[in-house]
C-alpha cells in the first residue's frame, strides 16, 4: 500500500522536540474514565492475565496493548479507550505478565513477541464479540503486528489493527534507546526491570540468575542475560531476530495502520521501511514529521490526541 503522505499532525508549539513530545504526556497527562470491570483469566500454562473491561453492550470490541513497563491504566491507554467508548465500541485493556498489581506465577515474564498471551486475550474476546479490533503501543504494537502475521487472517472476527510508535526492528531500536541521548529513558526502564527480576528471583532462584544484574548496563544487556534465555532464546540477538514484527508484516491479512513519528527518539531508521511499505497489500504506513514516542499531544485541551483520532478514523473507515 502507498505510504500515507497526507499526515496533518501539528504538535503544540511548546513541545518543540521529540523528547518533550515523549515526556510531557507520559508525566502530566490525566485521563478521566469510568472504573473498569476487572477480570483475571487463567492461561494455558496456569499463569494469569488481568483484564480491564469497559462495556456498553456493543458487538464491537477494541483490545489495547501497552508498551514496555506500562500497564492497562496508563494515560495513553485510557485516552485511546475513551475515544472508542464515545463512539459506541466496547474496550478491553490488559496487563502483561508482571505488569499488573501482582507478580505472575511462572518464572517467565512478558516480552515483545509473547503472542501466546495476546492469543489468550483474543480468545476471551471471541466469547462475546463478533468484531474485534487490535491496537498496540510501542512494544504492544510489535506484539500486535507479530500476532497478525503469525495468524495470517485465520481469525475472521479480527477486522483491523492499528500500531503506534512501533520498534519494528528490535535490535536496532534497542541500540537506539540505549544511546547517550536516550539514557534518561533506558535507565528508567532498567530500574523497574531490575526490581522485577529481584522479586521474581525470590520465588525462582534457580531459574532467575540474579547475580547477572551486575552486568546490566543497557536494555540489550538485560535482554541478553534475562529476556532471551528466560523465554527460550539463545541471546538478545536471537530474541530480536525471532520477534521483530518487521519480518511478519508481509503475512498480515487484515487492514492495518502503523503510525511512527519521524522524530521518535526510540525508533531506528529500520522502523521506517519505505520500500517495503509500498509493496505490502494490507499494511498502511504513516510517518508524521512530529509526535515523539507515544506522544502526538493535542494542541487544545479536551481534543483527542492525534494517534487516537487516526486509530478511530482508520478502524471506522470502509477499508
Amino acid at each position: 500500500m502507498p505510504i500515507i503522505s497526507s499526515s496533518n499532525y501539528q504538535r503544540p508549539k511548546w513541545l518543540f522536540n521529540g523528547h518533550l513530545e515523549t515526556i510531557y504526556p507520559a508525566l502530566f497527562r490525566k485521563v478521566e474514565l469510568i472504573q473498569p470491570e476487572k477480570e483475571r483469566i487463567v492461561t494455558s500454562d496456569r499463569d494469569f492475565l488481568d483484564l480491564d473491561w469497559y462495556r456498553q453492550n456493543s458487538q464491537k470490541l477494541i483490545i489495547i496493548s501497552h508498551g514496555l513497563e506500562g500497564n492497562s491504566s496508563r494515560p495513553y491507554m485510557l485516552g485511546m479507550a475513551r475515544i472508542f467508548l464515545r463512539n459506541h465500541f466496547d474496550v478491553m485493556t490488559w496487563n502483561y505478565r508482571g505488569c499488573g498489581t501482582e507478580l505472575n506465577h511462572q518464572p517467565i515474564f512478558y516480552h515483545s513477541g509473547a503472542t501466546y498471551d495476546l492469543e489468550e486475550v483474543v480468545k476471551r474476546g471471541l466469547q462475546d464479540y463478533r468484531e474485534i479490533y487490535l491496537i498496540g503501543f510501542s512494544l504492544g504494537g510489535n506484539l500486535t503486528l507479530k500476532y497478525l502475521g503469525e495468524n495470517q487472517g485465520k481469525i475472521p472476527a479480527i477486522k483491523k489493527a492499528v500500531a503506534i510508535s512501533v520498534p519494528l526492528d528490535l535490535s536496532s531500536s534497542s541500540k537506539k534507546i540505549s544511546s547517550r541521548e536516550n539514557k534518561l529513558y533506558s535507565e528508567r526502564f532498567l530500574k523497574t526491570l531490575r526490581e522485577k527480576v529481584i522479586r521474581k528471583a525470590q520465588h525462582f532462584p534457580e531459574e532467575i540468575p540474579v547475580h547477572f544484574l551486575r552486568n546490566i548496563k543497557t536494555l540489550a544487556d538485560f535482554d541478553d542475560y534475562f529476556t532471551g534465555p528466560i523465554h527460550g532464546f539463545k541471546d538478545s540477538e536471537d530474541y530480536y531476530r525471532q520477534n521483530s514484527s518487521l519480518y511478519f508484516l508481509d503475512k498480515i491479512q487484515q487492514p492495518t495502520l502503523i503510525v511512527n513519528a519521524q522524530n521518535d527518539p526510540f525508533l531506528s531508521r529500520e522502523c521506517f521501511p519505505t520500500k517495503m511499505a509500498r509493496e505490502l497489500e494490507s499494511v498502511y504506513f504513516e510517518f508524521p514529521k512530529y509526535g515523539g514516542h507515544v506522544g502526538f499531544s493535542s494542541t487544545k485541551k479536551g481534543i483527542p490526541y492525534y494517534s487516537e483520532q487516526r486509530a478511530f478514523e482508520f478502524i471506522s473507515s470502509d477499508l
